[in-house]
């Protein structure tokens, strides 16, 4: 009985020991219920280290911090501890119900994931108005504003839009990005580039703030009534204070990520004035000023000249059409090519735009181009204005002459005319050729010939050879292994290069380049990493104290990274650093 008993306890033992080797991969989440104004925390932990961690798509949630990586590992009576988890900060999109997806990630070579977490979203919520709070301080004391600069324009009426993010001296800010940028649906828009983002001095109700200039876009509506401009939405990393304070007496300072918007801005479009509207009208708005030149206005028949139909001043030239010319049946004329001289500031289009039309006169005499007109909505007067161009008329002095008309007379451009071809007028067109034949030598029993024919057998024995190499590195497994985890570190070490300027992203897969590298060289699985252990095999092998502290040095600089502000230049250098330093352990190393 006893017997039996002890055999039981020993099997739970076993048991209770299996389970806690047992590898554990979850997610975690701060609450499963919040309010479309709140943030989720979510943290995918695990037991032991692996590799190519993927997260899940996080839908219906923005992310506006991490991946941010930390490890724990520690011994207590003789027993390892290890934790490693993966914390992600998300913003909800909308309310409704949604899910937290799995992620994955190898460990030991066998794939793990999480289960699925659902995530319930709800109206915005009070939160209490707490003065010690990092993101009350940050909500009362960041501010993004629309400024348009007429809320009632007419129909194809510029109006700007500025959008201004407003900061308290108090708070240093370190990052923007841009969440969700406004579709300006109903409008022609045209973004202005701007060069750097500039802080400046300015005020905001009455306090004193700094404001960025983050966006400016010129609207042209093209429909009447209310239209809507929807508000710019950014994710601000910021540092405020804190009641706290370090041993020199300066306030502590703490991050914060944030979502800031600006409110939807509406405004009513007037329809232009139906009287007095020309019947020619198409939509030009603006103040403009119209001319009809010619390159030439004497010229012989079949020679050619060029017309243009110029418009020029400030509104929306890219959106209406130019005045067709009209001319006599005598004269051909061809498809006008379209050109635009327009650029775009503050205070809307300004430039010209013109149609050229190339016209090549059949017979001799003089053609009249009549007078043509061009009609606008001057925003000045709130009227509309006609400008109309000369009559210029274009004297053919030599050619054929147009048997129904006298040469000496105007040609109406109501007549068409019978075009009377000369015998010149496909003289082009050549009808002998130089050709001479060509005597090539017959392909039968050449050199290329019997070349083609020995090919195949003589390929043999090579493909032999090289099916035989192919099998022997094939069957050598603990080589294979090695050349794979090369290959994943040279992978890993052009992702990071790819992704200079993203500080997360970029020490990531430093971080995974060298833990590959290390892998492969030392022949050690990540589990086992550590920097003693890492500092004996590289002495081992014979590499040198300055490169092994700059190895490690790095592995330290991917750690820290992610807490500390990191600038394009710093990346630029560790990436650098990195690079030289796999190349000379690779020397060194025996």
């Amino acid at each position: 009985m006893k017997f039996k008993k002890h055999i039981s306890i020993l099997l739970l033992l076993l048991v209770v020991s299996f389970g806690f080797s047992q590898v554990k991969f979850e997610a975690k989440v701060s609450k499963k219920t919040l309010g479309v104004n709140e943030r989720l925390r979510v943290d995918f932990e695990m037991n032991q280290d692996g590799d190519n961690f993927n997260p899940p798509s996080f839908s219906g949630f923005v992310v506006v911090g991490g991946p941010n990586q930390s490890v724990s590992n520690s011994w207590i009576n003789g027993k390892r501890t290890y934790k490693k988890t993966y914390s992600y900060f998300l913003a909800p999109k909308k309310r409704g119900d949604f899910l937290i997806e799995q992620a994955s990630i190898n460990i030991e070579g066998e794939t793990y994931k999480t289960i699925p977490i659902k995530i319930t979203v709800t109206a915005a919520v009070d939160k209490p108005r707490d003065p010690n709070d990092p993101d009350y301080l940050v909500s009362e004391n960041i501010h993004l504003v629309t400024e348009v600069s007429k809320t009632s324009p007419y129909l194809n009426e510029a109006i700007t839009v500025v959008y201004k993010l407003y900061v308290s001296p108090s708070i240093n800010l370190y990052d923007i990005d841009v969440l969700d940028i406004p579709k300006f649906n109903d409008f022609w828009n045209q973004e202005i580039k701007m060069k750097e983002l500039k802080l400046e001095n300015g005020s905001y109700q009455g306090e004193d703030y700094n404001y960025v200039v983050y966006k400016k876009v010129v609207l042209y509506p093209q429909k009447i009534g209310k239209l809507d401009i929807e508000p710019l939405s950014l994710n601000v990393v910021a540092a405020v204070p804190t009641n706290r304070r370090d041993i020199f007496g300066s306030r502590i300072m703490t991050r914060v990520n944030r979502t800031v918007s600006s409110i939807n801005r509406t405004i009513s479009v007037k329809a232009l004035p139906e009287s007095g509207k020309p019947v020619d009208f198409t939509g030009a708005v603006g103040s403009f000023s119209f001319k009809v030149t010619t390159s030439k206005t004497q010229l012989d028949a079949t020679e050619s000249l060029q017309a243009k139909i110029e418009v020029s001043g400030k509104g929306n030239l890219k959106l209406f059409n130019l005045p067709k010319i009209s001319l006599p049946s005598s004269l051909e004329v061809y498809e006008p090519e379209h050109t635009e001289n327009v650029r775009t500031n503050l205070d809307g289009m300004q430039g010209s735009i013109a149609d050229n039309y190339t016209i090549v006169p059949q017979y001799k005499g003089k053609y009249p181009i009549p007078s043509i007109s061009f009609s606008y909505f001057d925003l000045e007067t709130n009227s509309y204005k006609r400008l109309s161009s000369s009559e210029i008329v274009i004297d053919v002095q030599e050619g054929p002459v147009n048997s129904s008309e006298s040469s000496n007379s105007v040609v109406s451009s109501g007549v068409k005319q019978r075009i009377v071809l000369n015998n010149d007028q496909f003289k082009f067109i050549k009808t002998k050729t130089d050709f001479v034949a060509i005597n090539a030598a017959h392909f039968f029993k050449t050199n290329l010939f019997w070349s083609l024919i020995l090919f195949p057998f003589l390929a043999i024995p090579l493909a032999m050879v090289i099916r035989k190499r192919k099998a022997s590195r094939a069957a050598d497994i603990y080589g294979n292994r090695i050349r794979k985890a090369d290959r994943l570190a040279r992978k890993y070490l052009s992702k990071a290069k790819k992704e200079l300027g993203t500080k997360e992203a970029f020490y990531i897969a430093l971080e995974k380049a060298l833990h590959n590298y290390l892998k492969a060289k030392l022949h050690i699985e990540t589990s086992e990493f550590s920097k003693e252990r890492i500092m004996t095999l590289l002495h081992d092998k014979g590499v040198e104290a300055e490169a092994i502290t700059s190895f490690n040095s790095i592995l330290e600089s991917c750690e820290l990274a992610r807490y500390t502000p990191i600038t394009h230049v710093t990346m630029q250098e560790d990436y650098n650093k990195a690079a030289k330093t796999i190349a000379l352990i690779d020397k060194q190393a025996r």
